[in-house]
C-alpha cells in the first residue's frame, strides 16, 4: 500500500520546515584561548621546567630578601670565632664548634659563610642578569638586521664568526687586565668591576643569539603577512617592529635563560681565578677560590657555593628546555 499524494507532500514540507541537526547549536561558543594560556598548560606539565622556575625564583627571592632577613655584615670580622662549622655538622661531630650565630659556619677570618653566600648570589645574580641583557640585545639586533636586510647579511654573520672563533676566556683575561684600574678609578673597585665583567661577558655571548633570530628572521619575511606588510608600502623598521619581532620572541626567550647561565658560569670562573671582583667582595667563585686550600678540613666551604652555582644553572637550564617546549607550537598540545 502506498502513500497517498496528500502525505508526500505534507511530509515534504514537514521536512522543509525541521532545522539541519548538524547545524544545530548545542550551547553558547567557547570563547578562543589565549596563546599565552596555551603556554603555560604545556610548561606545567614539564616537572624539570617547574622545578627550575621555582629554585631560580627562590634563589632570586633569597639573594634579594636574605640582608634584611639575616643582617650580619658579609665582611666583618670575628676573629673570636673563625673556622666554625655549620650548625648541622653536630648531627655526627658533638666535639665541633658551631653555633646559631653562623649557621652555616665562618672562615678563617670570622667571616659569616651565611651572609657571604647571600651577599655573593646578590652578585653573581646582577651579574648574570645583566650580561644576559646586554647579549640579548646585541644578538637580537644583529639577527634581525642579517636576517631581514640582505646586504648585511654577509658582514654581520662574518662578525658572528669572527667573534666565535675568538678564545673567551684568554680574551676575558686581556680584557680585565688592560681596563680593570681605568675602571676602578673611575666607577669604584666593585662598580667598576661590574661594568666590566657585565661588558665582556656580553659581547663575547651574543653569538648564539643571533644565529637563532637570523635564521628564523629569514623564514618569517617570506610570510604572506610580511609580503602584504611590504606591498602596502609598511616602512622596514615598522615590519621588523609590528610583524618580525613578536614573532621571534620564543626563540630570544629560550636563549635568554641559556645566557644567563652561561654568565653566572663565567662570572665565578672569573673570580675564582682572582680577576673579578677585589677580594674582600664575596661572590660565589671567590667563595671557591677562598676554600680550595682547606677544602679537606673545611669541605662545606666548597660545597655550598658550588652547590648554588650548579643547583642555579641547572635551574636555569630546566627553565629554557621548558620555555622551548612550552612556546614551540609543533610540540604545544602533545
Amino acid at each position: 500500500m502506498t502513500d497517498s499524494p496528500q502525505d508526500d507532500v505534507i511530509l515534504a514540507e514537514g521536512a522543509k520546515a525541521a532545522p539541519i541537526e548538524a547545524l544545530k547549536d548545542k550551547g553558547p561558543m567557547a570563547p578562543p584561548r589565549s596563546k599565552w594560556r596555551d603556554v603555560w598548560e604545556q610548561f606545567r606539565k614539564h616537572k624539570g621546567a617547574m622545578m627550575g622556575a621555582f629554585f631560580l625564583f627562590f634563589i632570586t627571592f633569597g639573594v634579594l630578601i636574605g640582608p634584611y632577613l639575616w643582617t650580619l655584615d658579609p665582611q666583618a670580622l670575628d676573629i673570636r670565632n673563625k673556622d666554625m662549622r655549620p650548625i648541622y655538622t653536630a648531627i655526627w661531630n658533638s666535639e665541633a664548634d658551631v653555633g646559631w650565630n653562623h649557621p652555616l659556619g665562618s672562615d678563617q677570618l670570622g667571616r659569616d659563610n651565611l651572609s657571604q653566600l647571600i651577599a655573593g648570589g646578590r652578585a653573581s645574580m646582577a651579574v648574570g642578569w645583566a650580561a644576559m641583557l646586554l647579549s640579548l640585545v646585541i644578538g637580537t639586533g644583529v639577527g634581525v638586521m642579517a636576517g631581514f636586510f640582505k646586504k648585511l647579511d654577509g658582514p654581520l654573520m662574518r662578525l658572528t664568526d669572527l667573534f666565535l672563533s675568538l678564545p673567551i676566556l684568554p680574551l676575558l683575561l686581556v680584557a680585565v687586565t688592560l681596563f680593570r684600574q681605568p675602571l676602578r678609578a673611575n666607577f669604584g673597585p666593585e662598580g667598576g668591576m661590574f661594568i666590566l665583567i657585565v661588558t665582556v661577558v656580553g659581547i663575547t655571548s651574543w653569538m648564539p643569539t643571533a644565529r637563532i633570530v637570523r635564521g628564523d628572521v629569514l623564514a618569517l619575511k617570506e610570510r604572506e603577512f610580511v609580503l602584504a606588510a611590504r606591498s602596502i608600502g609598511t616602512q622596514p623598521f615598522k615590519i621588523i617592529k609590528r610583524h618580525l619581532l613578536p614573532n621571534v620572541l620564543s626563540p630570544i626567550m629560550v636563549s635568554a635563560t641559556l645566557g644567563l647561565a652561561t654568565a653566572i658560569i663565567t662570572e665565578s670562573a672569573l673570580s675564582f681565578l682572582g680577576v673579578g671582583f677585589p677580594s674582600d667582595f664575596p661572590t660565589w667563585g671567590k667563595m671557591l677560590a677562598d676554600a680550595v686550600a682547606r677544602m679537606e678540613d673545611f669541605p662545606e666551604r666548597v660545597l655550598l657555593p658550588g652547590v648554588a652555582i650548579s643547583l642555579t644553572v641547572l635551574g636555569v637550564n630546566y627553565l629554557g628546555d621548558g620555555l622551548r617546549d612550552a612556546l614551540d607550537p609543533r610540540i604545544r598540545g602533545r
